[in-house]
């Protein structure tokens, strides 16, 4: 399949006024504050549905796929074939399927899919590959079960976009199908904690404000006992040849801007079917304000009509 990258313009130091902003910039001042605990730290983060609005015609269903709890977003015109499987972000230590799970039936609904949402296990308790390795067990049970490969795709924002890429290569490494999409919002990829915009967009960014944080949560998952180059880890230095269509999508208001559009000519000179969006002025993971955004919610639909291609 060939190779198509789509960009929009940005205008630099653009930053948009958002719900989500808003709460990027509280959840910042309690970070600085360095008197969260783990356990405080992710009752944190578990408030990121906060600016999303609740989609109607969507039910939910609490389960397990392949031994990995999720919450099912199950939207009523959804074809019972296609299966969107959602990988939540947080720097592989925190955010959960019950923050991201008002995302993902968006998404779901858009795609008219059903959307499992995965509680994959998180670090420091459980460091690389665990991550990467249930989300190869819920694929395969979804094999198991009958669901054609091709009409399965995997979803993830931030470092969840990490294991949506990750888990496709991993399952080639297996000599498994891969799924028909990846789609990676905001995608956090660096393990080197390098890049541009990680220096040059951390006063438009609301949430992340330099590579402190980050290295914390690199060091968190990969401990001493994974490279920062590992592939499965950092895909920017994965090898993209036979890649499933990839649809990236960031907001040009953050630091890891540049890790989506490194990843983007990385897979599109592999050959792979890329599509790139960049928001302007827009937040990590800016598609939250689902709902609330006019804007937000023509890429949703954009994203939901490239899943049926």
């Amino acid at each position: 399949m060939s190779a198509e990258t789509t960009r929009t313009t940005i205008a630099d130091g653009t930053v948009r006024d958002t719900p989500l902003r808003d709460l990027y910039q509280d959840w910042s001042a309690l970070i600085a504050t360095g008197k969260l605990d783990m356990r405080l730290f992710r009752s944190l983060f578990d408030e990121w549905h906060k600016p999303t609005v609740e989609p109607e015609g969507v039910t939910y269903k609490e389960e397990s796929v392949g031994g990995v709890p999720g919450i099912w977003a199950l939207p009523v015109d959804a074809d019972p074939a296609r299966v969107l499987i959602f990988l939540h972000g947080g720097g592989f230590a925190v955010g959960s399927a019950a923050s991201h799970r008002k995302l993902a039936a968006h998404l779901a609904k858009a795609a008219r899919a059903r959307a499992f949402v995965a509680d994959y296990r998180l670090a420091p308790e459980h460091q690389h590959p665990a991550q990467v390795d249930d989300g190869i067990a819920i694929f395969s049970a979804l094999l198991a079960a009958g669901v054609d490969a091709r009409n399965i795709s995997t979803v993830g924002d931030s470092a969840g976009a990490n294991l949506a890429l990750a888990v496709p290569l991993a399952l080639r490494e297996r000599g498994l199908p891969l799924p028909g999409h990846v789609v990676a919002l905001s995608p956090w990829l660096d393990m080197e904690n390098q890049g541009g915009t990680l220096f040059t967009h951390t006063a438009g960014d609301a949430l992340n404000k330099g590579p402190e944080l980050m290295e914390m949560m690199i060091q968190g998952v990969l401990g001493d006992h994974t490279s920062r180059r590992h592939p499965l880890a950092n895909p920017l230095y994965a090898d993209f040849a036979g890649f499933p269509p990839l649809y990236i999508d960031v907001g040009g208001a953050e630091s890891l801007l540049d890790h989506a559009t490194r990843l983007a000519d990385r897979a599109q000179e592999a050959g792979v079917d890329v599509t790139l969006e960049i928001a302007e002025g827009q937040q990590h993971v800016y598609p939250l304000l689902a709902g609330r955004d006019d804007e937000v919610d023509a890429e949703i639909a954009r994203i939901g009509t490239w899943l049926n291609t």
